[in-house]
């Protein structure tokens, strides 16, 4: 009996210290990936079109902890299994949502190694890649999640963050050729992001979706001088629309239509408002880029370089003003 007495005792030593040292090692765990995210404190660096650098931009503090939490989520999954391709999506996605946009390409190609038939991973991918302003790598990579989708159903892809509604209206075939016709877009290979773009309008089935995909189809029609076709996308785009995300896209399109002004749109205290910043970047390429088109480049530059003085450089408008500077300043060297 005391033989077993000391065994028992002893076994409940081990499985005392055990679960003592297991606890210490979540612990240990928890704090290496909160310290993991302190310490990558500092985004990865991002240089604009023109060579200079872009300074990260702060997130407000509730978005920014609401991220983070979020990201230690993603990377605690990542963790118990990162060969699932599910946590590597979203610890990529994670990643680049706090803006880490470089270490998210390298989630992604690792994950490309695991599961090099997977669109999803080259099209998250892809579109980091026109964050990091690489747009060649990003119509490479698009280019392919294209291909391999073509053999694969098409799905609803879950949002980052839910809308207003809870419900994502987002799909996977969607993402891939709207994302490859911006790269097009803003390479200036207009031709391919025409095809692109009516590639995405098959996958626009819904009123968020078809004005996304509107607006740039639009502006790539009247970059190839394509006014009668521009135009007629019009007709589908009314006011009573059922918008839940894409608003800015939206009034766009009933400007363009003539039902809503520029001003309506932008106007001068926007424009030179630093509070307004995020509207003046949401809505001022498209109104830029209608004045533009109509001839009044002088205030469209007003607009394009009101916006790069912004810090949301993120934003895909951002960019493409980014994009027409460097080729109007190109075009006024060469004249």
């Amino acid at each position: 009996m005391k033989t077993v007495a000391i065994i028992n005792k002893y076994l409940f030593s081990v499985v005392f210290f055990a679960l003592i040292a297991c606890q210490t090692d979540d612990q240990n765990k928890k704090t290496a990936d909160e310290e993991s995210l302190k310490s990558s404190g500092k985004p990865d660096v991002v240089t604009a079109l023109n060579g200079t650098t872009l300074e990260h931009r702060e997130l407000p503090e509730s978005i920014r902890k609401l991220y983070q939490k979020k990201m230690l989520d993603a990377l605690a999954d990542y963790h118990k299994d990162p060969t699932n391709l599910e946590h590597i999506i979203w610890y990529g996605r994670r990643k680049a949502y706090l803006g880490y946009y470089w270490q998210a390409i390298k989630i992604f190609t690792e994950g490309i190694r695991l599961y090099p038939d997977s669109s999803q991973l080259y099209r998250h991918r892809g579109h980091r890649y026109i964050t990091v302003r690489d747009f060649d790598q990003a119509i490479e990579d698009l280019e392919t999640a294209a291909e391999l989708s073509k053999e694969e159903d098409n799905f609803i892809e879950p949002d980052g963050l839910p809308n207003k509604t809870g419900i994502p209206l987002s799909n996977n075939k969607f993402n891939i050729y709207y994302h490859l016709g911006l790269a097009y877009y803003l390479k200036g290979d207009f031709y391919k992001a025409l095809e692109s773009y009516r590639q995405c309008l098959k996958y626009s089935n819904n009123d968020d979706l078809l004005t996304a995909t509107s607006d740039w189809l639009y502006m790539t029609y009247n970059r190839l001088g394509m006014s009668a076709e521009a135009i007629a996308l019009l007709d589908s785009i009314h006011p009573e629309m059922e918008i839940v995300e894409n608003e800015s896209y939206h009034k766009r399109l009933l400007m363009y239509k003539g039902e809503m002004s520029p001003e309506d749109l932008l106007n001068e205290e926007t424009i030179k408002n630093e509070d307004s910043a995020l509207s003046l970047v949401t809505q001022g390429y498209g109104v830029g880029n209608w004045y533009l088109q109509n001839g009044d480049t002088t205030k469209a530059l007003e607009i394009y370089h009101s916006m790069i003085n912004k810090n949301y450089w993120s934003a895909f408008g951002y960019i493409a003003a980014e994009a027409d500077l460097l080729l109007l300043d190109t075009t006024n060297e060469e004249g």
